[in-house]
Protein backbone atom coordinates (compact mmCIF):
# COMPACT_ATOMS: atom_id res chain seq x y z
CA UNK A 1 0.00 0.00 0.00
CA UNK A 2 1.50 3.08 -0.71
CA UNK A 3 0.66 7.31 0.33
CA UNK A 4 1.16 9.66 -2.26
CA UNK A 5 1.85 13.08 -0.69
CA UNK A 6 1.87 16.16 -3.12
CA UNK A 7 2.36 19.16 -2.03
CA UNK A 8 2.72 22.71 -4.53
CA UNK A 9 5.32 25.07 -2.99
CA UNK A 10 6.20 28.62 -3.68
CA UNK A 11 9.68 28.52 -5.82
CA UNK A 12 10.84 31.87 -4.37
CA UNK A 13 10.54 33.70 -7.65
CA UNK A 14 10.98 36.92 -6.84
CA UNK A 15 14.64 35.88 -5.65
CA UNK A 16 15.50 32.82 -7.53
CA UNK A 17 15.13 31.64 -10.98
CA UNK A 18 12.28 29.60 -11.54
CA UNK A 19 13.32 25.31 -11.25
CA UNK A 20 13.81 23.43 -14.10
CA UNK A 21 11.88 20.42 -12.85
CA UNK A 22 8.28 20.31 -12.34
CA UNK A 23 7.68 17.65 -10.45
CA UNK A 24 9.88 15.25 -8.17
CA UNK A 25 9.25 11.77 -7.58
CA UNK A 26 11.20 11.44 -4.65
CA UNK A 27 12.65 8.04 -3.28
CA UNK A 28 16.17 7.61 -3.70
CA UNK A 29 19.60 9.34 -3.79
CA UNK A 30 20.11 11.75 -6.79
CA UNK A 31 19.85 10.55 -10.79
CA UNK A 32 22.36 11.66 -12.92
CA UNK A 33 21.22 9.88 -16.45
CA UNK A 34 18.11 10.77 -18.29
CA UNK A 35 15.74 8.36 -16.85
CA UNK A 36 12.39 9.47 -16.40
CA UNK A 37 9.10 8.52 -14.68
CA UNK A 38 5.78 8.98 -15.99
CA UNK A 39 3.22 9.69 -13.37
CA UNK A 40 -0.43 8.92 -15.43
CA UNK A 41 -3.87 9.20 -13.34
CA UNK A 42 -7.06 8.21 -15.08
CA UNK A 43 -10.10 9.39 -13.10
CA UNK A 44 -12.85 7.08 -14.52
CA UNK A 45 -16.60 7.61 -14.83
CA UNK A 46 -18.88 6.36 -12.23
CA UNK A 47 -19.32 2.57 -11.69
CA UNK A 48 -16.90 1.66 -14.74
CA UNK A 49 -13.84 1.48 -12.17
CA UNK A 50 -14.38 -2.90 -12.12
CA UNK A 51 -14.74 -2.63 -15.83
CA UNK A 52 -11.55 -0.70 -17.13
CA UNK A 53 -9.57 -2.88 -14.35
CA UNK A 54 -10.64 -6.20 -15.40
CA UNK A 55 -10.17 -4.90 -19.42
CA UNK A 56 -6.56 -3.44 -18.54
CA UNK A 57 -5.70 -6.61 -16.45
CA UNK A 58 -6.66 -8.40 -19.55
CA UNK A 59 -4.30 -6.69 -22.00
CA UNK A 60 -1.82 -5.25 -19.59
CA UNK A 61 0.77 -7.32 -21.85
CA UNK A 62 0.38 -5.26 -24.03
CA UNK A 63 1.41 -2.14 -22.99
CA UNK A 64 4.15 -3.64 -20.45
CA UNK A 65 5.81 -5.04 -24.32
CA UNK A 66 6.83 -1.61 -25.14
CA UNK A 67 8.15 0.01 -21.59
CA UNK A 68 8.72 -0.56 -18.02
CA UNK A 69 5.60 -0.37 -15.52
CA UNK A 70 6.56 0.38 -12.05
CA UNK A 71 3.01 0.49 -10.33
CA UNK A 72 -0.28 0.84 -11.02
CA UNK A 73 -2.95 1.60 -8.42
CA UNK A 74 -6.63 2.31 -7.38
CA UNK A 75 -7.30 5.50 -5.25
CA UNK A 76 -8.90 4.23 -1.92
CA UNK A 77 -9.06 7.71 -0.31
CA UNK A 78 -7.89 11.09 -0.98
CA UNK A 79 -9.36 13.82 -3.53
CA UNK A 80 -11.45 12.39 -6.01
CA UNK A 81 -12.35 8.33 -6.23
CA UNK A 82 -13.25 6.09 -9.12
CA UNK A 83 -9.37 6.98 -10.08
CA UNK A 84 -6.23 5.08 -10.93
CA UNK A 85 -3.04 5.66 -10.64
CA UNK A 86 0.28 4.70 -12.70
CA UNK A 87 4.28 4.62 -13.36
CA UNK A 88 5.81 4.00 -16.40
CA UNK A 89 9.47 4.23 -16.33
CA UNK A 90 11.59 5.46 -19.47
CA UNK A 91 14.87 5.81 -20.52
CA UNK A 92 14.57 9.44 -21.73
CA UNK A 93 12.14 11.82 -24.02
CA UNK A 94 13.26 9.82 -26.92
CA UNK A 95 12.52 6.87 -25.80
CA UNK A 96 9.06 8.09 -24.41
CA UNK A 97 8.15 9.26 -28.09
CA UNK A 98 9.21 6.26 -29.61
CA UNK A 99 7.22 4.38 -26.77
CA UNK A 100 4.40 6.76 -27.89
CA UNK A 101 4.77 6.08 -31.88
CA UNK A 102 4.79 2.40 -31.29
CA UNK A 103 1.59 2.58 -29.02
CA UNK A 104 -0.27 4.01 -31.96
CA UNK A 105 0.77 2.03 -34.41
CA UNK A 106 0.27 -1.39 -32.12
CA UNK A 107 -3.28 -2.92 -33.57
CA UNK A 108 -3.63 -4.84 -30.24
CA UNK A 109 -3.47 -2.16 -28.22
CA UNK A 110 -5.43 0.17 -30.28
CA UNK A 111 -8.40 -2.40 -30.43
CA UNK A 112 -8.12 -2.35 -26.48
CA UNK A 113 -7.58 1.18 -26.10
CA UNK A 114 -10.15 3.13 -28.07
CA UNK A 115 -13.49 0.81 -26.47
CA UNK A 116 -11.76 1.70 -23.12
CA UNK A 117 -11.39 4.84 -23.19
CA UNK A 118 -15.17 5.79 -23.30
CA UNK A 119 -14.67 4.48 -19.61
CA UNK A 120 -11.91 7.80 -18.40
CA UNK A 121 -13.40 11.19 -17.45
CA UNK A 122 -10.44 12.69 -17.12
CA UNK A 123 -6.09 12.04 -17.75
CA UNK A 124 -3.82 13.70 -16.33
CA UNK A 125 0.17 13.34 -16.87
CA UNK A 126 3.31 14.43 -14.95
CA UNK A 127 6.97 13.83 -16.25
CA UNK A 128 8.91 13.05 -12.96
CA UNK A 129 12.87 12.76 -11.66
CA UNK A 130 14.45 11.23 -8.94
CA UNK A 131 15.68 13.16 -6.95
CA UNK A 132 17.04 13.47 -3.04
CA UNK A 133 14.42 15.13 -1.41
CA UNK A 134 15.80 15.55 1.85
CA UNK A 135 18.66 18.07 0.37
CA UNK A 136 16.42 20.01 -2.06
CA UNK A 137 17.81 23.29 -2.42
CA UNK A 138 15.67 25.38 -4.21
CA UNK A 139 12.13 24.01 -3.83
CA UNK A 140 10.97 23.00 -6.98
CA UNK A 141 6.78 23.54 -8.36
CA UNK A 142 5.82 20.48 -6.90
CA UNK A 143 7.08 16.98 -5.02
CA UNK A 144 5.56 14.03 -4.45
CA UNK A 145 6.37 11.56 -2.02
CA UNK A 146 5.47 7.80 -2.39
CA UNK A 147 5.53 5.70 0.88
CA UNK A 148 4.95 2.11 1.44
CA UNK A 149 2.95 0.56 4.70
CA UNK A 150 1.67 -2.55 5.79
CA UNK A 151 -1.84 -0.98 5.92
CA UNK A 152 -3.69 2.32 6.52
CA UNK A 153 -3.67 1.94 10.18
CA UNK A 154 0.65 1.35 10.12
CA UNK A 155 0.78 4.14 7.65
CA UNK A 156 -1.51 6.36 10.83
CA UNK A 157 0.81 4.68 13.77
CA UNK A 158 3.70 6.02 11.87
CA UNK A 159 2.48 9.51 11.33
CA UNK A 160 1.55 9.84 14.84
CA UNK A 161 5.17 8.54 15.56
CA UNK A 162 6.53 11.11 13.69
CA UNK A 163 4.78 13.77 14.94
CA UNK A 164 6.84 13.11 18.41
CA UNK A 165 9.99 13.21 16.58
CA UNK A 166 11.82 16.85 17.04
CA UNK A 167 13.85 16.02 13.60
CA UNK A 168 10.63 15.80 12.08
CA UNK A 169 8.49 18.49 13.67
CA UNK A 170 11.33 20.99 12.42
CA UNK A 171 11.16 19.68 9.29
CA UNK A 172 8.17 20.24 8.93
CA UNK A 173 8.14 24.03 10.44
CA UNK A 174 10.69 24.92 7.58
CA UNK A 175 9.11 23.67 5.20
CA UNK A 176 5.65 24.65 5.68
CA UNK A 177 7.00 28.04 4.64
CA UNK A 178 7.27 27.28 1.13
CA UNK A 179 3.58 24.86 1.31
CA UNK A 180 0.64 26.27 -0.64
CA UNK A 181 -0.97 22.83 -0.84
CA UNK A 182 -1.19 19.34 0.57
CA UNK A 183 -3.04 16.30 -0.65
CA UNK A 184 -2.39 12.80 0.39
CA UNK A 185 -3.91 9.79 -1.21
CA UNK A 186 -4.00 6.14 0.19
CA UNK A 187 -3.16 3.99 -3.38
CA UNK A 188 -4.22 0.08 -3.00
CA UNK A 189 -1.85 -1.75 -5.66
CA UNK A 190 -4.50 -3.57 -8.34
CA UNK A 191 -3.45 -7.67 -8.67
CA UNK A 192 -1.12 -6.65 -12.16
CA UNK A 193 1.13 -4.00 -10.54
CA UNK A 194 5.04 -4.74 -10.34
CA UNK A 195 5.34 -2.55 -7.21
CA UNK A 196 2.97 -3.60 -3.99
Amino acid sequence: MLVLRSGLTRALAARTPAPQVCSSFATSPRQYDGTLYEFRTYCLKSSKMNEFLENFKKNIHLRTAHSEMVGYWSVEFGGRINKVFHIWKYDNFAHRTEVRKALAKDKKWQEFLIPNLALIDKQESEITYLVPWCKLEKPPKEVHVLWWNESADSCAAGRHQSHEDPRVVAAVQESVNYLVSQQNMLLIPVSFSPLK
